[in-house]
């Protein structure tokens, strides 16, 4: 496979409103059935400076998971006025929204999240300097993920204006993809049923779709009570909410030997008391479970469950479990992943400036960086299917139900890991910058070719309905609760609210 570049017309600026984007080298119609495409591409680049001031903002707002009340706000403000129809507070999540665009068949979503990690405040340095002190911070670049689907619906808006294109367009704003399993409330609230495909996207520090199987997993907070005493003078009366945190922790993590290869347990306390010489009666831990098979997820959880129950019973405590999340695993789509594999090597990557290249460099020198050449963001990696990945999404229940197609553009420092601040300070400048509109036109190319070609629509369902299988049920273990706004409860400074 051929690796293309776009020309470059970037300015050599670290400041995240000056980032500038390549103009597409393409000409006339765009990839077959789409016609009149460039005209749309140019149109991406002319609001690029536009599109990196409303991404840095939410990158400043740094909202977490169904806190994200500016970043939603700035979002759907952009939709509305650009002609979108807004439908706010959507499955039982008051940051969520759906915004459309046009009437009838096909319907096409695109996916957009904006909420940030606790903990990870992070100025847009190349060396560690968080803004706030413990504060959250975009370590998974979604402030570029909702501002590139944002811009790229826009931009498709715009094309089946000009081109009397028939179907109905969706910018779907997801809250709390970080743990609390927005979309899956989404899911099973029927906000996909009518719809035909899903695009999406992710930061990164390549170009490549996304053909792998991410992990299902399963989140939840168990809340140890005890009965408070002097840890000295009475502590025969006194029954430790903490110790049944530890003993559960200890169990889980004998089980480790006992589990299927490729799978995650991972946890952290988040209330282990207050004061050493007072028997805590309250004590919480967040645990994780993760496998590409959602059916040993279910078991190992279960098993995670069972050491909970024996540390309260041996403990002398009693605990409630809050569940927070769980999701599926991605199912790769090969129909539409071909299809935006053609798009994304149309629209190709970029090239670092001279300052941008001093930045990079000056980061993959930081602690624990495993540096990947920086020509990187220039390249489109070949499209593969089928791999088993390591990370979780809550897109993972959506392609269960729809066809769905996801992405990845280089908007981080080749090497970066997610979820680190050197994620968050790449995001921050024009590096993200640069990478979110490769990522923008990409999903734009590919709504216009999905829109003008039923058929490949017809082919990606008929695919779902092989993968998934005949006797295939959605259902979620989460039930009929509703979503856990407070999942983040205590995870933010109140010097970042």
């Amino acid at each position: 496979m051929a690796l293309r570049r776009c020309a470059s017309t970037a300015v050599a600026v670290l400041l995240f409103h000056g980032a500038a984007t390549s103009v597409s080298a393409q000409k006339g119609k765009g990839a077959v059935g789409a016609p009149n495409t460039a005209a749309m591409l140019t149109a991406l680049d002319a609001k690029a400076d536009h599109y990196a001031g409303v991404a840095k903002q939410i990158w400043g707002f740094a909202e977490v998971g169904f806190m994200e009340v500016k970043s939603t706000a700035l979002l759907q403000s952009e939709l509305k006025t650009a002609g979108f129809t807004i439908t706010a507070g959507v499955a039982g999540e008051p940051t969520a929204f759906v915004a459309e665009y046009g009437s009838g068949k096909p319907v096409i979503a695109l996916l957009g999240e904006f909420d940030a990690l606790p903990g990870l405040s992070q100025d847009a340095a190349p060396t560690r300097n968080p803004l706030i002190a413990g504060g959250p911070g975009h370590g998974c670049g979604h402030h570029l993920f909702g501002t590139a689907s944002t811009a790229a619906a826009i931009a498709l808006k715009h094309w089946m204006q000009a081109n009397n294109v028939r179907g109905t367009l969706r910018m779907i704003g997801t809250p709390a993809e970080e743990g609390g399993s927005g979309k899956v409330y989404m899911v099973r609230d029927g906000v996909f049923n009518d719809v035909d495909a899903v695009i999406a996207w992710h930061p990164g520090d390549e170009n490549s779709i996304t053909g792998e199987r991410t992990m299902a997993n399963i989140s939840g907070k168990f809340h140890f009570k005890g009965i408070s005493a002097h840890a000295a003078a009475a502590p025969e009366r006194g029954r430790s909410a903490l110790d049944g945190v530890e003993v559960m922790n200890v169990m889980t993590n004998y089980l480790r030997e006992h589990i299927p290869d490729g799978t995650r347990i991972h946890y952290v306390i988040t209330d282990g008391g207050r004061a050493p010489n007072v028997v805590p009666d309250e004590a919480e831990v967040y645990y994780y479970v993760r496998h590409v098979d959602m059916k040993v997820v279910n078991d190992v959880w279960s098993r995670v469950v069972n050491a909970a129950k024996g540390a309260a019973m041996g403990t002398g405590t009693t605990y409630d479990l809050q569940l927070t999340g769980s999701v599926y695993s991605l199912l790769p789509n090969e129909t539409l992943a071909k299809v935006q594999q053609r798009m994304l090597e149309r629209v190709g990557g970029y090239t670092l400036t001279p300052a941008e290249r001093a930045f990079a460099e000056q980061l993959q020198k930081s602690a624990q960086f495993m540096p990947q050449p920086l020509t990187n963001t220039a390249l489109i990696k070949p499209l593969t299917i089928g791999a088993a990945g390591s990370a979780s999404t809550d897109v993972g229940d959506v392609s269960w139900v729809v066809p769905t197609v996801q992405l990845s553009a280089a908007t981080w420092v080749p090497g970066t890991a997610a979820h680190s601040w050197q994620a968050v300070a790449a995001g921050g400048m024009s590096i993200g910058a640069k990478g979110m509109m490769v990522a923008a036109k990409t999903m734009a190319l590919t709504g216009a070719e999905l829109f003008a070609t039923p058929a490949t629509i017809a082919a990606a369902k008929a695919e779902l309905d092989t993968r998934r299988g005949a006797s295939f049920t959605y259902s979620t273990v989460l039930g009929t609760q509703k979503p856990a706004l407070d999942y983040r409860k205590g995870s933010v400074p109140a010097a970042s609210k």
